[in-house]
């Protein structure tokens, strides 16, 4: 079959241009679903799954995100050779569904790393100084009246928690030795030749918890890590401490954090992503002020969106055209 006899089922028309030029450019006909005038966390955004499931019995690739629910029903009459989601995770498509039909499903990992790190940097800074809180209070005319109150906490010589030592953990810990911080870790695979390289310390889960000044939460989402920041956990952490959380928001048992957060258990939270997105405006974390809330934007970089736009793209050039793999394969067929 020529370029031209391929369909390619796209479920945003809003992803970066790159990724509709390459795959036209490689021959492809595409279907593209139209989202524009609706930003991609819209429920009106993604395509019905009764349109996915159809397209998924047509189209030879499924170019999707976050938000498209990939599943036994809409790979029920699958004829696709390749699912690719634009995105590091892939928690919203049914690998085994996919894996026994053969049909490889590629994400795009590495390349949002370094963005990833730097925001994940930005949070922690933006809680320790209260950034957010003090830009609040100027718009508000109430700064100067509190400054002499206004303090917050210092970076340098305190102790980062990493929990999850994946790439982007590891960025995350070169970074913080730039601010001299005390680097401890828990990780599902414990990693020596980081520990070495950057004088990091591996620790149990539990004292992870108990001795982190700033928590990061940059584990991947499983069956094992699913709310494992969960209330128990939360009350072993420093009353002075933050947790930031810049992967999954099902890692972090959300009512349990509001309880911490009301409570005092811990000082403050930030947090990129939610069990529930996008997080309703009414919701009880928007209601308080020791909290920094933002919208799962943590590799929303100019660069970093065209290179995942660019692996999805090649990803689906390469089994289709090539008889290869895509660039990064999350499961095994």
């Amino acid at each position: 079959m020529g370029p031209m006899g391929y369909c390619i089922y796209v479920t945003r028309s809003t992803f970066p241009r790159i990724l509709y030029d390459m795959l036209r450019d490689a021959g492809f006909r595409l279907e593209v679903w139209d989202n524009s005038g609706r930003g991609m966390w819209d429920r009106a955004a993604a395509p019905p799954r009764d349109v996915l499931r159809d397209a998924a019995s047509r189209c030879d690739a499924l170019v999707v995100t976050i938000g498209d629910r990939v599943d036994e029903y809409v790979l029920s009459n699958a004829r696709v050779k390749v699912i690719a989601t634009y995105s590091v995770g892939y928690d919203h498509i049914d690998l085994e569904a996919a894996t026994k039909r053969g049909i490889p499903v590629g994400y795009t990992p590495e390349v949002l790393v370094e963005a990833v790190a730097d925001f994940a940097m930005g949070l922690l800074i933006a809680l320790a100084r209260r950034i957010v809180e003090g830009d609040r209070l100027v718009r508000g005319g109430e700064a100067y009246r509190v400054w002499g109150e206004y303090l917050g906490t210092e970076v340098w010589g305190k102790t980062l928690g990493i929990l999850g030592l994946g790439n982007i953990g590891v960025a995350i810990a070169r970074r913080a030795k730039a601010f001299n911080m005390n680097i401890i870790y828990w990780s599902r695979t414990r990693k020596p030749w980081v520990e070495v390289a950057l004088g990091i310390r591996y620790v149990n889960l539990d004292d992870l918890f108990r001795q982190s000044d700033y928590l990061v939460v940059s584990v991947a989402l499983s069956n094992e890590t699913y709310r494992m920041v969960n209330e128990d956990r939360l009350r072993l952490m420093k009353k002075g401490s933050y947790l930031i959380n810049i992967a999954r928001g099902a890692i972090v048992d959300t009512n349990a954090l509001v309880k911490a957060l009301k409570e005092g258990w811990i000082a403050g939270a930030a947090l990129d992503v939610y069990e529930e997105e996008p997080l309703p405006a009414t919701h009880e974390l928007v209601k308080l002020g020791n909290v920094i809330l933002t919208p799962h934007i943590a590799s929303a970089t100019v660069e970093t969106r065209n290179k995942m736009a660019e692996v999805v793209a090649q990803s689906v050039i390469n089994v289709l055209l090539k008889g290869g793999k895509p660039i990064y394969q999350a499961n095994k067929v």
